[in-house]
């Protein structure tokens, strides 16, 4: 099945453009961290620079998403590659020739993050050029199963230019990584066609508005955009920092435990991504929400037991739940909206995601200064246990409506 696909010349550049690209994003994400942090040595900076990462998702996703609907999807992806690759190298040559600041390495950020709000609606709005409907779950499961890889090796990667060449060639790296991507992407073979004439900026305002009211009567999409909302919240801050802090309260090697822990749960992302598309060909919400409630249980888990071995079970079943609830959000997304409105549904379920990110860290950093750490792992795995169960209820009594329907028609 794999194998079949993989032969797909079009799929396989995709998929290596995607998966070489996102593990060079993530080392010069971590960079602009460490660097910043190493230029200031000042928490509250190195706390702007992660703002800096993501908050172009709040102001331009959704305009990215137009984007991507508007202009051919193939020469839009390698201008946006070409252009990132001077401004990361630029990084590299101030800090050799020690004129690198703070703030240029903060507007760098922020523009290497604009684009890839620009980068990301038209490149997954790609898939559905390249794929039928019955080769979209394996297909997707094959993105996610690559990009989780590279997540995994991307420590590997870290601690080898760390130890070796320095965390600034970090941006190096990435710099490669955007160039095999646009060889890449320069393979794949689709129909690359502008989509609208009118290109104005009332036009672009136009076009999310259209999106918004078209999402407004899709009773599915519109479900899953909103249960997506209440899960990610629930989750963030619990998984990229709650973890932590109870593993910092457990154990002295609390660093090493989280990195081991993220490469057990990577691992189990993605057998379950390579194990599902032999089940399930087609997917729909009903998948998302049992995904859901497999999510929360991790959650409950580790937060009821909360002891080391228990983190590690409990994020195991996270790994499980959480690739099935993000495989059947894509397809499903690929597959109700219209080609030419895919871009816009992508951006827009992307700052829905960043924007409960955000308020999720928020809220849940004031609220651990009250309130137990374990506590908020219970209360936000039975939240998103309760969510997730509601919304098969839901859709159980809509089948049972509908059947009862069917059967009074028959009759008459």
């Amino acid at each position: 099945m794999y194998r079949e696909l993989w032969k797909n010349k079009n799929i396989r550049y995709y998929l290596a453009a995607g998966s070489v690209s996102r593990l060079g994003d993530l080392l010069s994400g971590m960079a602009f961290l460490f660097l910043a942090y190493d230029l200031t040595e000042s928490s509250m900076l190195t706390t702007g620079m992660a703002v800096a990462e993501a908050l172009p998702y709040l102001l331009f996703g959704l305009i990215g998403g137009v984007i991507a609907d508007w202009l051919p999807k193939k020469k839009w992806l390698i201008s946006l590659d070409l252009v990132r690759i001077p401004l990361i190298l630029s990084v590299v040559v101030l800090y050799q020739l020690d004129m690198l600041t703070y703030a240029y390495l903060v507007t760098i950020s922020f523009l290497i993050q604009s684009i890839g709000c620009f980068f990301n609606p038209a490149h997954r709005s790609v898939l559905p050029s390249i794929t039928n409907v019955e080769e979209r779950t394996i297909a997707n499961s094959m993105y996610d199963t690559l990009t989780r890889g590279v997540t995994v090796l991307s420590p590997v990667v870290s601690i080898g230019l760390l130890n070796t060449y320095g965390a600034i060639h970090f941006f190096t790296f990435d710099a490669l990584t955007y160039l095999i991507s646009v060889l890449c992407l320069r393979q794949v073979s689709m129909e690359d066609r502008t989509q609208v004439s009118d290109k104005s900026i009332s036009a672009l305002f136009d076009s999310i508005k259209v999106i918004a009211v078209w999402i407004k009567t899709q009773p599915t999409i519109r479900r899953l955009f909103f249960f997506t909302f209440i899960t990610v919240f629930f989750n963030t801050w619990v998984w990229e920092v709650g973890l932590l802090l109870a593993l910092a309260e457990k154990s002295a090697q609390s660093e090493e435990l989280y990195s081991i822990l993220q490469g057990i749960f990577g691992g189990v992302v993605i057998l379950t991504n390579i194990v599902l598309p032999y089940f399930i060909k087609k997917m729909k919400l009903f998948h998302y929400f049992i995904g859901g409630c497999l999510w929360g249980l991790g959650i409950l888990y580790y937060g009821l037991l909360y002891e080391v071995t228990h983190f590690f079970i409990g994020c195991a079943i996270v790994g499980i739940g959480l690739p099935i609830a993000g495989l059947a959000r894509v397809y499903l997304i690929q597959t109700l909206v219209p080609e030419e409105k895919l871009g816009r549904a992508f951006s827009f379920n992307a700052v829905l995601l960043y924007l409960s990110n955000t308020i999720s860290l928020a809220l849940y950093g004031f609220l651990v200064l009250f309130i137990q750490i374990q506590w908020l792992m219970i209360a936000s795995g039975l939240a998103i246990l309760s969510v997730s169960i509601s919304g098969l209820l839901m859709k159980t009594v809509e089948a049972s409506k509908l059947r009862g329907r069917l059967t009074i028609n028959f009759l008459k």
